[in-house]
């Protein structure tokens, strides 16, 4: 069936935070057939390609000129399975939380501590999601890609998805040249959850072996206590990095406030809690017009309603200065801006 490409859509329906925008040339792609015809029809136009996910990462700006694409491919399949390693391979349109429950329900474990991650596996690898002590990186085996030139596909090792901290190849060489179409998972049906996130380990301590279904429910617990529902206060999670700093900044920025978190990394540097200077400087539940700061979580950035995208991102451009003038801490923001601003 030929894939339905429609034009002036909004796209507010298919961002979690709720921002406004048009997209010139819409479609919904279920299937390889439907994403090539789709990637076919941009370039006879000479068309720009947006990809679009569950929406949940996502600033819509303004208008997006070209074709918008939403990913909707479905399918979960067991590639191998050797002693208790088993790698399924997963398309980009699934949504992850649900992929989360469904392996955990068939005894396949390794993303408990990934529960509540808003948004399609499609987009994990692109952000190499993480969350309590767990990172894609440590049971992705390999991503399906399609060449967006000429709809080939071609396989990609996680070597060579060049992860790191929020950040892969796809946020840099490969950016506009290839569209995720599926991730393969190395899991296991051992039970070996990972309690190296502080916040766990104290939590379940009064267990001999806690179970991966306690990891995951605790982990949703702790998620729907931080962190807003997008259905009910618009928001697209984690709006800033938190900053990786060299020793030496780090030393100097624990001198100054020797109360401030840090996380030593294997690699000499030191992660600090974004939400802990966004808070230090006064921003937390701050409300300006049509967007805000979540009052109960500091790197959460709301939309009330009525607002656009230009305003949100001025606003959080505010609290970027603010954070950089008072520690000398730069932050990045997380989610991808689409659509002119």
């Amino acid at each position: 069936m030929a894939v339905e490409i429609t034009s002036r859509v909004s796209l507010e329906p298919f961002n979690s935070l709720a921002l406004p925008g048009l997209a010139e040339f819409f479609c919904r792609a279920a299937s390889l057939a439907e994403l090539r015809e789709a990637l076919a029809f941009a370039r006879s136009r000479s068309l720009p390609v947006t990809l679009l996910g569950g929406g949940s990462n996502t600033v819509v700006g303004g208008d997006v000129p070209g074709l918008v694409v939403a990913l909707a491919t479905k399918g979960i399949e067991v590639v191998s399975t050797l002693n208790s390693r088993v790698i399924i391979r997963v398309a980009a349109g699934e949504n992850w939380h649900q992929l989360v429950r469904f392996t955990l329900d068939k005894g396949w474990y390794g993303l408990e501590n990934l529960a509540l991650i808003p948004g399609s596996v499609g987009a994990a690898p692109i952000q190499n999601i993480g969350a309590y002590g767990v990172e894609l990186e440590s049971v992705l085996e390999s991503v399906e890609v399609m060449d967006m030139t000429d709809g080939n596909l071609r396989q990609l090792s996680r070597a060579d998805c060049q992860l790191g901290y929020r950040d892969s190849i796809f946020k840099h060489s490969l950016k506009g040249r290839v569209v995720i179409t599926s991730v393969n998972l190395v899991l296991t049906t051992k039970a070996q959850p990972n309690l190296s996130y502080g916040e766990l380990k104290e939590a379940l301590a009064a267990f001999a072996k806690p179970s991966p279904q306690q990891v995951f429910d605790l982990v949703c617990a702790l998620r729907k206590a931080k962190l807003p529902d997008p259905d009910v206060i618009h928001n697209a999670g984690s709006f800033f990095k938190n900053p990786l700093l060299s020793a030496a900044k780090a030393g100097a920025l624990m001198e100054r406030f020797p109360d401030i978190p840090r996380y030593p990394q294997a690699d000499g540097t030191v992660k600090f809690p974004a939400a802990w200077f966004i808070d230090r400087a006064g921003w937390k539940g701050r409300r300006e017009a049509h967007v805000g700061v979540h009052q109960h979580q500091a790197l959460v950035l709301i939309h009330l309603g009525g607002g656009c995208g230009r305003e949100l991102l001025d606003f959080a451009a505010r609290i970027a200065r603010d954070v950089k003038t008072k520690f000398a801490v730069e932050l990045e923001m997380e989610p991808v801006v689409i659509g002119s601003v």
